[in-house]
């Protein structure tokens, strides 16, 4: 009953405008970044980290989970559990620290809860991807206080269309037999829009130059290392449909769309058996994977989304911008041909911007955030309790650019509740942040931000009590958990002028009442786990990232140019290293634009990290060679052709944010092509 009001309410205030939707035009600015604030902000005038993947970018980049989509990025990896399940790692944090949007909706699902849970969301049904690096709370909440994705579709139309138009794409690839295929359409009626689109991912076990279980682990457990064979990992076949549509009206002072999408996967989970043992593996039991062929996850989702803005004048403000989603979903994990857990979700989140107008320069914004989800595990693994979380924000961020210098700050206050059927824990978070930036000469810009973001422990962190095989271990929540609270300073330099174009960014996080999971000491009598408590301590957490490039050759529309990028973080708390920080990355790439085709040769140099938490091991330093070539050889430019080469020299490479490491090494060597077409 909640959802109808929310979206009833948001659709009549759109609808009262009159019959193209803009709001009063902005001055000239580079590439907006939609997720760094309601109001108009361009790529190099942004005082944190932000990356942007273009449709373009997913187009010729093989199909991936979003977490191993954005991986490799400055300042990104994954929590890569097979090719169907992966999450961003941002700067050293990941699960309910780094928040996964869709169009700036949370996703109503379970992936947060577990790195073997997929995230209800491909990349390849957006046409855009944006990531910020960094605390992104005072905008979307807690949850984002390590960073954000956003993956933006273009189900929901803000701008008439005339005609019918469309893309397409299918690819092949050889180090899984994968097959991709996606499509959107879109048409306009007058002030209609109606849109429809549809993805297929499919692969089988996917190909490794060594055995799946790395020297480490099985010196760990005093086997011998047979030594370089190619091989593969079993369980890791990935069988995803998304399906979707929409429609929206587009008149002079608004736009108000809706949309629905289905998401059914199914995806094997590797090293990931519910038959725990005594010794061994730590509950990784070979044989037994094999003969009943692991465990799969069955993934349902289906959702429903409202946006809408309307021009007005009132007051200061001149716009509203709405936007709301409502999802079912269920995920069964299923072994030996039986259901053993089942994890159900379902909720809505809407938020409403009211957009001030521009006045020499000063921008801003007022919003109003919440939320309301229920979750429950049933059976085996249903080691956290079914919760009801509800949370209320309310924000403001105000920028002042007086061109060649300015500020900006915000300020957020939340409030969430989450209950059990025995208990309940409420929490009341204040956010701020405050910045200034400067424009020295032409195309530099120098940026410094500080903020204050809090976060609500999760449902694992408070009420888990139980054993999660996904992370081998028997975890164990405290209901007496704070909320976490940090401090960030944030340094910007950017250049970009003629040849050179650069980002650096540096940044400085000290958490108070950091929440990390650290071993008790002893094992669970029953299954045979260590236990691990969530337990709070004090952390800082430092590093940079890098991205250069130069333009060694010009003729015409052909360039011949030298890439470069680099990221480093350190983390610590007052019990040691946290896990599975990612080592330093460097990555070099030459780049060939020949006007009908475009040639890349990358290295990309992963260092090694010794520096370890109790019962996490090493991880080897590894290189990596890439090439890839997009052609549009024929008439029409709108069809192109892409080639692909990942991992060329076959190496062994192991991600050190990921879970499963020492059991499922990163894939070998693959080559993709790939045919794309738009209209």
């Amino acid at each position: 009953m909640t959802k109808t009001y929310l979206f009833a309410a948001s659709g009549l205030a759109v609808l009262m405008a009159s019959p193209s939707w803009a709001a009063d035009a902005p001055k000239e600015v580079s590439e907006v970044v939609v997720s760094a604030a309601p109001y108009v902000v361009s790529m190099d005038s942004v005082t944190t980290s932000v990356e942007v993947m273009k449709r373009e970018d997913l187009a010729a980049a093989p199909s991936a989970g979003v977490g191993d989509m954005l991986s490799g990025l400055p300042g990104v990896r994954s929590t890569f559990f097979g090719p169907g399940a992966s999450r961003p790692v941002i700067r050293g944090l990941a699960g309910p620290r780094v928040m996964v949007l869709s169009n700036g909706v949370g996703m109503i699902d379970a992936s947060a809860l577990s790195p073997d849970h997929q995230v209800a969301n491909d990349p390849q049904e957006a046409e855009r991807i944006e990531v910020l690096r960094g605390p992104s709370a005072l905008a979307y909440g807690g949850s984002a206080i390590g960073g954000i994705v956003n993956i933006i579709d273009d189900r929901i139309s803000s701008t008439r269309v005339e005609g019918i138009h469309g893309r397409g794409l299918v690819s092949a690839t050889s180090v899984d037999d994968g097959t991709s295929v996606s499509g959107a359409l879109k048409a306009g009626v007058g002030n209609w829009v109606f849109s429809l689109d549809g993805m297929q991912r499919k692969s089988q076990d996917y190909d490794v130059p060594v055995p799946p279980e790395s020297r480490r682990a099985m010196a760990a457990d005093g086997e011998a290392f047979p030594g370089p064979d190619n091989s593969t990992v079993a369980n890791t076949s990935v069988d995803l449909k998304a399906y979707g549509g929409g429609v929206s009206y587009v008149g002079d002072n608004g736009f108000l769309g809706v949309a629905v999408k289905r998401t059914d996967s199914q995806y094997g989970v590797p090293g990931h058996s519910h038959e725990h043992e005594e010794e061994g593996h730590e509950g990784h039991d070979h044989a037994a994977e094999e003969e009943s062929g692991g465990v799969l996850i069955d993934l349902e989702q289906t959702r429903y989304d409202l946006r809408g803005g309307l021009n007005f004048d009132l007051g200061i403000f001149n716009q509203l911008k709405v936007s709301a989603g409502y999802a079912e979903y269920e995920h069964a994990e299923i072994e030996g041909g039986e259901v053993g857990t089942r994890f159900l979700s379902d909720g809505w989140e809407g938020r409403a911007e009211l957009v001030q107008k521009e006045r020499n320069g000063w921008q801003g914004a007022v919003g109003f955030q919440a939320l309301s989800r229920n979750l429950d595990a049933v059976g085996d693994e249903a080691y956290v309790p079914g919760t009801k979380t509800r949370e209320l924000g309310v924000f403001t961020l105000q920028r002042l650019d007086r061109d060649s210098w300015g500020v900006e700050g915000g300020l957020r206050l939340d409030r969430r509740e989450i209950e059990t059927e025995e208990t309940s824990k409420d929490f009341t978070n204040f956010s701020a942040s405050v910045g200034a930036f400067m424009r020295p000469a032409e195309g530099w810009f120098l940026g410094l931000s500080a903020s204050r973001a809090a976060r609500a422990p999760t449902e694992a962190e408070l009420f888990a009590n139980g054993a999660h095989a996904a992370t081998r271990g028997f975890e164990a929540g405290d209901p007496n958990l704070d909320s976490e609270v940090s401090y960030s300073l944030d340094g910007t330099v950017h250049y970009g002028a003629g040849r050179w174009n650069s980002d650096i960014h540096a940044f400085y996080v000290k958490y108070d009442g950091f929440i990390d999971l650290r071993p008790r000491g002893v094992d669970d009598e029953e299954t045979g786990f260590a236990i691990f408590d969530y337990v709070q301590t004090d952390a800082t957490f430092y590093g940079a990232e890098a991205e250069v490039s130069y333009r060694l050759w010009e003729d015409g529309d052909r360039s011949f140019s030298l890439e470069g990028a680099a990221d480093y973080v350190h983390g610590d708390t007052d019990r040691g290293a946290p896990a599975r920080i990612p080592p330093w990355s460097a990555t070099g790439r030459a780049v060939f634009d020949g006007g009908w085709w475009t040639g890349k040769l990358e290295l990309r140099q992963v260092g090694k990290q010794d520096r370890v938490a109790d019962f996490e091991l090493p991880t080897d330093s590894y290189r990596m060679l890439n090439a890839s070539i997009t052609a549009a050889p024929f008439k029409d430019k709108n069809l192109k052709i892409y080639l692909d080469a990942r991992n060329l020299t076959n190496t062994e490479a192991r991600e050190h944010a990921s879970f499963l490491k020492d059991l499922a090494p990163l894939p070998g060597r693959n080559f993709r092509v790939g045919v794309g077409y738009k209209f």
